[in-house]
């Protein structure tokens, strides 16, 4: 699907649905936790969070691998960003990327590896190189001819001596946009994490979402390939980091400008760091829990999109907290996480019509809500109400599609869980 046509195909921008790019250098991946958990580290993002030390797919089998490409594939997307830790973090990491491999060989499908610099040391090129042997193996992700290898942080490292041996088009995590011009570690482009309004870091910000981050990325890269970063969401809830983003039109928003920037690449944060709230897959079944399933489980977000580029049925897409923003837990070992000053107490409803219809959403017990909404692709937001979440789309009188919510929105709650349940009809 080319640029030119991808405005007509916002419909598979929502939630689960990215867009592929016909053109040869041009694509969409996710980033895939493939690493360890371990919430003593003192990292900002990734992997290096939390409590439990397992696994995040240490007990995934080459079935598994292709069950989650086959759904990526299903909507869009065209390759993994395998985030992993060195054997001696993960003893399972070589047997992962292995299954990896195979698994994308088998299924047209696209991966590469990125390297979680929680872990990985500067000086490591040995097994970097050890890492990067799967590179010559049909299922690798390739730019220019050179085989894609990227990080999670780890904008120092040295590509030279991996260069050396290895045909590799290194497009590193920067953690600020003017290091493009300062480093001269033989990086070939860059990945921004900035997939969330913020000044920076971690700290938070009011929305919506800006593209003051990336314009920076593109002027100072100067013409070497930009990965700009989508999301859905970010919420999290552990004693190491407890917050959660401004992200309540965001995924919408930030589409939009992915379609205004036209970037050469796309990396979705992420396909399935359920402790960040921030995926996009359905449930994985040997997925390892961080102790993320406190709000992760039974919140999905790969709600129901037309299986076409085009609007060419009508659809709905909704999405909410389960709770106000103000109310008090009552047997949560933790504060409720900062941000949440910053939230409105919203319920947002996309609506993907073939024609103008009403769009009516009852919230609780407050009064129906009526819009008028156009064609295509809109978003609108409604208060939020306390109990049965209820749509409903009319067209000329007749109800064409509708019904309640997943999931009741309640005043009164045990743990804190700022995450966001998604359905759509």
């Amino acid at each position: 699907m080319g640029l030119k046509s991808i405005a007509a195909a916002l419909a598979l921008l929502l939630w689960t649905r990215s867009f592929a790019f016909a053109q040869t250098q041009k694509a969409v991946y996710a980033h895939f936790m493939v690493c360890r958990i371990d919430w003593s580290s003192p990292m900002l993002h990734g992997c290096a969070y939390a409590s439990l030390k397992v696994g995040i797919v240490e007990n995934y089998t080459v079935d598994d691998w292709k069950a989650d490409m086959a759904d990526a594939k299903a909507i869009g997307i065209d390759g993994f960003a395998l985030n992993c830790a060195p054997p001696r973090v993960d003893s399972y990491t070589p047997k992962q990327l292995a299954n990896a491999y195979q698994a994308a060989g088998e299924s047209d499908f696209k991966v590469f590896v990125s390297f979680d610099f929680a872990y990985w040391q500067n000086g490591m090129y040995s097994f970097f190189v050890r890492s990067l042997n799967y590179s010559s193996l049909p299922g690798q992700a390739k730019w220019n001819g050179g085989a894609i290898a990227s990080t999670f942080v780890g904008e120092f490292f040295d590509w030279a001596p991996v260069k050396a041996v290895l045909p590799v088009t290194a497009l590193p995590m920067l953690e600020d946009p003017i290091q493009a011009t300062e480093l001269h570690t033989s990086f070939d482009g860059a990945l921004s994490w900035y997939a969330w309004p913020t000044d920076g870091g971690n700290s938070i910000i009011p929305g919506p979402m800006t593209t003051i981050w990336d314009d920076k990325y593109f002027e100072w890269l100067a013409g070497k390939p930009y990965i700009m970063p989508v999301s859905p969401w970010f919420s999290t809830h552990f004693n190491s980091k407890n917050w959660v983003f401004v992200c309540e039109q965001l995924i919408t928003d930030r589409w939009n400008q992915v379609l205004a920037l036209k970037p050469q690449l796309v990396e979705i944060l992420t396909w399935n760091d359920f402790g960040e709230s921030h995926y996009i897959s359905g449930p994985q079944p040997h997925h390892s829990d961080d102790g993320s399933s406190q709000w992760a489980a039974g919140m999905p977000h790969d709600a129901p999109a037309p299986p076409a580029p085009t609007v060419d049925a009508d659809g709905l897409v909704y999405w909410y907290r389960p709770t106000p923003k103000n109310t008090q837990c009552t047997n949560d070992t933790l504060p409720a996480p900062n941000g949440i000053n910053l939230l409105s107490d919203s319920v947002f409803v996309t609506t993907m019509l073939t024609s103008p219809a009403t769009l009516t959403v009852t919230s609780g017990s407050l009064a129906p809500v009526s819009v008028n909404v156009g064609a295509g692709i809109v978003t609108s937001n409604f208060t939020m109400g306390v109990g049965i979440q209820t749509f409903a789309v009319t067209r000329n009188d007749a109800k064409i599609l509708g019904g309640d919510g997943g999931l009741k929105i309640t005043s009164t709650c045990t743990t804190y869980n700022f995450n966001a349940y998604v359905g759509g009809f």
